[in-house]
């Protein structure tokens, strides 16, 4: 079969296995068969990329990073709705329309919580899509809704122009996902599917938006050409034809069958697989709506009903610690059981002591509950005469519960975090610090491997990495010992890193990368920076007093000095090697800006380092020199106005020459 027409067998093959998964919720394909026909679909785009489609699967994982986000003006309005609080409210909107209307029916869809968006079809062929913004002018964010797989590429038999309007989600298994993975990286957790879907489409890079999981429901026809349609509802039949993923909508005419509907979509919201904060009423006759017309806001054909937060009185039986990947103490309420928002709740996020205390919560206290955004339970107050009789202000514990360890305040002061190096909460995040490349630069040693290894028994601390065997890792791969050979080649050879690498590998809150180079330069060995007195660490120029006491904490930790000693006994470099050659830069600071054509910034850093000069990462009066490369902007601009000397590439060679 020729190039051009496998490529087009393909490309419709994935789309219908994505149309399949992602609007119609019935997969039909398995992934490893999707996996592998995508693959021989990027292989062929490769090797011919003139002939790849424009609704090619392999544009959904996203595209160039982007610089800023341009203006669009919709064609079309996207109008917000009035918003009604109470069933009084929703009752007068709907018998105020009826007394000026005949025969009115009404479609009642879920308010999906997400973010406001309008695709634009031309020819059939996706080509742009805007968030709402103030309704006239919103942003372009084409490249990230083309990583929502329900988003149709290129519809058949469409009109020459099409514009629909959509709201873009967070699915609450792709919320529970991001949120690990922040937990993991050490970052901080969503509040929210809706602000994470909201700074998922916002991304400047759409391989971030892609990762994220978003997805989206068409509720609305903005502009067709050439088409005319006298209902909504029938609006939305004609989308589906056209293979978006549209809203569920029911038509009906009476306040009680509409009243019965908004009160089931409330009982039945945990279904969906994402937040709704509400239900839409609108009319569905589009004749009528143009005689109902609009104010300066809102148009007078629509209601927005918001569902009021649901709040319920519980017990706080206890309250738990939880330590996190990155060391947070978490404290956690359990409540006696009440049903809430669809689900049974039998605890709540406390967040930290601040919360704790001003709250005054207390083991035994009567609450009012009720959950944030529709997901996470949290306690609004207590009842405070309902309290019985001697409990006591509850503190978060001086040292982990799982190791042990002294607990640090976090620099904000809002959080408790374990010190320990070997705290098993922590492990995953830990040996994958330990491993990264700017630390031991472990090649092979990914997060899957990590947790595999883990579940086995085979590493409880970032030294067991040193004493893991063929027999032991062989296993983790279908190629058998060949994989599991380069992985300890690897890791033997790691050991010989410098010890800057090392220093910064041991996780030491506020040792960075380049705080790991100026402390082996400093003390020349790990045991004399473990040794050293609190004054020596705090006179080591950019360390300072709280990095200097971290420091000196650190290696006084029973589990540190573990740690070390079985790196010690692993055969591990403790040395630094870096030897500055001359001290030609000594006192001075660098900073790189623009491209660099002639040595990467790590290249030129090492050069810096070596002759005993500092690079820095922004212009200041203490800055002593300015290398340029093109394009270099507000940096250079900078220089220019303190009077700092400006290099060109060249005569930054001939310094280091």
């Amino acid at each position: 079969m020729e190039a051009k027409e496998r490529i087009r067998e393909l490309t419709d093959l994935l789309t219908e296995a994505n149309y399949r998964y992602y609007v119609l919720d019935d997969p039909q394909m398995q992934d490893y068969e999707y996996d592998q026909l995508l693959r021989e679909l990027e292989n062929l785009e490769k090797a011919h990329p003139d002939l790849a489609q424009a609704d090619s699967p392999t544009r959904r994982v996203g595209g160039q990073a982007l610089s800023q986000f341009e203006k669009v003006e919709h064609p079309v309005p996207l109008m917000s709705l009035q918003d009604v609080f109470s069933r009084e409210e929703l009752n007068e909107f709907l018998e105020k329309t009826m007394e000026a209307e005949e025969n009115v029916a009404f479609s009642v869809e879920p308010k999906i919580d997400g973010l406001s968006v309008a695709l634009e079809y031309v020819d059939g062929v996706f080509v742009r899509g805007a968030t709402r913004g103030d309704g006239n002018v919103g942003e372009n964010v084409t490249e990230n809704l083309k990583t929502v797989r329900s988003i149709p590429m290129v519809l058949e038999n469409a009109p020459g122009r099409l514009i629909v309007r959509g709201e873009v989600f967070m699915p609450k298994k792709s919320f529970e996902k991001l949120n690990r993975r922040q937990e993991e990286e050490g970052k901080p957790l969503f509040a929210n599917p809706r602000n994470a879907a909201a700074g998922s489409l916002r991304q400047l890079d759409p391989k971030v938006a892609a990762a994220r999981g978003l997805d989206i429901f068409i509720f609305n026809i903005q502009l067709s050409e050439g088409m005319r349609f006298t209902r909504h509802t029938q609006g939305l039949d004609y989308l589906k034809g056209l293979k978006f993923k549209v809203i569920p909508s029911k038509k009906l005419s009476t306040v009680a069958e509409i009243d019965a509907e908004v009160a089931a979509i409330n009982d039945t919201r945990e279904q969906l697989p994402c937040d709704i904060d509400g239900a839409v009423i609108k009319v569905d006759d589009l004749a009528q709506r143009e005689r109902l017309g609009t104010t300066a806001k809102f148009p007078k054909w629509a209601a927005a009903y918001k569902y009021p937060p649901e709040i319920k009185p519980t017990v706080v039986e206890d309250i738990l610690i939880q330590v996190g990947r990155t060391g947070v103490l978490t404290p956690k309420a359990v409540v006696r059981p009440v049903r809430l928002a669809g689900t049974t709740v039998t605890n709540a996020t406390l967040h930290n002591q601040d919360f704790i205390t001003q709250r005054d919560i207390r083991i035994g206290d009567t609450v009012l509950i009720r959950k944030a955004g529709e997901i996470i339970p949290e306690i609004l107050e207590v009842d405070l005469a309902k309290r019985p009789a001697g409990t006591a202000p509850y503190r978060l514990p001086n040292t982990c519960p799982v190791c042990g360890a002294a607990v640090e305040r976090d620099e904000d002061g809002a959080f408790l975090r374990c010190t320990g190096a070997e705290c098993p909460a922590q492990l995953s995040r830990n040996i994958a610090h330990f491993a990264s490349r700017d630390a031991m630069d472990i090649e092979g040693l990914g997060s899957a491997i990590v947790e595999a290894l883990i579940q086995k028994g085979l590493i409880k601390s970032p030294a067991d990495i040193y004493y893991l065997t063929l027999e032991n890792v062989k296993s983790l791969w279908k190629s058998g010992s060949k994989a599991a050979q380069k992985l300890l080649s690897a890791i033997e050879a790691s050991k010989q890193q410098d010890l800057s690498r090392l220093i910064y590998a041991l996780g030491i809150r506020q040792v960075g990368v380049k705080t790991g180079k100026v402390l082996a330069a400093a003390f020349g060995s790990l045991d004399a920076l473990m040794e050293a007195p609190l004054e020596a660490l705090t006179e080591v120029p950019d360390v300072g007093g709280v990095t200097g006491q971290s420091i000196f904490d650190w290696f006084r930790q029973s589990q540190s000095r573990h740690l070390i000693q079985r790196l010690r006994e692993a055969g591990m470099n403790f040395e630094s090697k870096r030897v500055i050659s001359d001290a030609r830069f000594e006192g001075k600071t660098f900073v790189l800006t623009g491209a660099l054509s002639k040595f990467t910034r790590e290249e030129a850093t090492e050069k810096i380092e070596l002759f005993g000069g500092k690079a820095a990462g922004s212009v200041s009066k203490k800055t002593s020199f300015v290398v340029v490369g093109e394009n270099a902007g507000s940096k250079e601009r900078k220089a220019r106005e303190l009077g700092i000397t400006i290099l060109t590439e060249d005569e930054f060679l001939e310094m280091i020459q």
